[in-house]
C-alpha cells in the first residue's frame, strides 16, 4: 500500500506535497487518539497544564508589575539576555509559564518574556485598550449615567466583573465598563 500512495503521489511537488503530508500527519494524530479513547480537547489540556507546576495556581492568569522598572530576559535567570525594561507599575500582564522563582509573562500586545517572581504581584488591574477610550458607567447597563472617562492606555484597578462588564476604577473615579474596552481580563471571567 506505501509503495502505491507513494506512486501516485510521485508527481506532486512543492507545496502540495507538504499540505499532503501535514494532512496525512494530522490523521495518524487523530486516529492514534481515537485509539486511546482520547478527544482533541483532552489533548490539548494535558499538552498545557491548566495549573503551574510552582504555585499551583491556575495558567495563564493576570497579574500586574509590581515597580516602574522590571527587566524582562529571554530566559528564566539572570544569566539571560535582558530583552528589555517595562517602566510602568500596575502593568496588567498574563502569566502564562512558571519555571523556579521565574514567570514568563505576555503583555495586552502579546509581547513578553521572563521576570523575577517576587515583580509582579496578584494585584488585578486592567488597561483600557479601546482607541476612543472608554466611559465608566454608573452601572453595568449602556443606558447608565456616565461618571468619567478613561483614556486609552489608562491603567485602572479591578473591582468587579460579570459576563459582559467589569468595574474599574482609576483617579478616584468608578464605574463600569464593557468588557470589549479593557485587557487584563478574560472575556467570561466572573469576579465579586
Amino acid at each position: 500500500m506505501f509503495t502505491l500512495l507513494r506512486l501516485l503521489l510521485w508527481g506532486i511537488g512543492g507545496r502540495m506535497m507538504v499540505v499532503l503530508r501535514l494532512s496525512l500527519l494530522l490523521g495518524l494524530v487523530l486516529a492514534w487518539q481515537e485509539v486511546r479513547g482520547e478527544d482533541l480537547a483532552t489533548g490539548a489540556a494535558r499538552a498545557m497544564p491548566s495549573r503551574g507546576p510552582v504555585t499551583n495556581l491556575p495558567l495563564p492568569r493576570y497579574v500586574s508589575l509590581r515597580s516602574n522598572e522590571i527587566n524582562v530576559r529571554r530566559g528564566p535567570g539572570r544569566a539571560y539576555r535582558r530583552d528589555w525594561v517595562y517602566r510602568r507599575a500596575g502593568l496588567p500582564v498574563m502569566i502564562v509559564e512558571e519555571y523556579g522563582d521565574w514567570r514568563r509573562i505576555l503583555d495586552a500586545d502579546n509581547a513578553g518574556g521572563w521576570v523575577y517572581h517576587a515583580l509582579v504581584t496578584g494585584k488585578r488591574t486592567v488597561l483600557v485598550t479601546a482607541a476612543d477610550g472608554a466611559v465608566l458607567l454608573e452601572k453595568p447597563d449602556p443606558a447608565a449615567p456616565p461618571v468619567a472617562r478613561a483614556e486609552e492606555g489608562v491603567i485602572a484597578r479591578l473591582n468587579a466583573c460579570r459576563p459582559d462588564w467589569c468595574e474599574i476604577e482609576a483617579d478616584g473615579y468608578e464605574g463600569w465598563v464593557p468588557k470589549t474596552m479593557i485587557w487584563g481580563v478574560d472575556p467570561g471571567e466572573v469576579l465579586e
